[in-house]
């Protein structure tokens, strides 16, 4: 097993070892970059202009969006407090008053 525990992302072989900033697999000639595979397991959530949100924070909703089975949109400008982020389609959880529970595409708002 390697020095640094990282299995090949390509083969899932046991045997990397480093080169010089890269991880190299001699089981299936595949290089990497440890550091970047790190950020792609663990992807930030960024609103409709790229600024990074996390749980707690506060967005306003950017444009309408139609509702299953209510009778009209969520508005724009509508301010959400204390947003929950989740994996999926829809990464955002919160409340909307009005509406209650529901989830939000993290494109279609902005940080407050």
């Amino acid at each position: 097993m390697s020095e640094s525990n990282t299995p090949c992302p390509n083969c899932k072989g046991i045997y990397a070892y480093p080169m010089d900033s890269l991880m190299m697999c001699p089981e299936c000639g595949h290089e990497w970059n440890p550091e970047e595979l790190a950020e792609e397991n663990n992807p930030t959530i960024k609103d409709a202009n790229g600024n990074p949100l996390s749980d707690g924070d506060s967005v306003i909703v950017l444009k309408n969006l139609p509702v299953k089975g209510a009778p009209g949109p969520v508005k724009a400008g509508t301010k959400v407090k204390n947003i929950r982020l989740v994996d999926g389609d829809h990464n955002i959880a919160c409340k909307i008053d009005g509406f209650g529970a529901m989830g939000l595409k993290s494109e279609f708002v902005k940080k407050a």
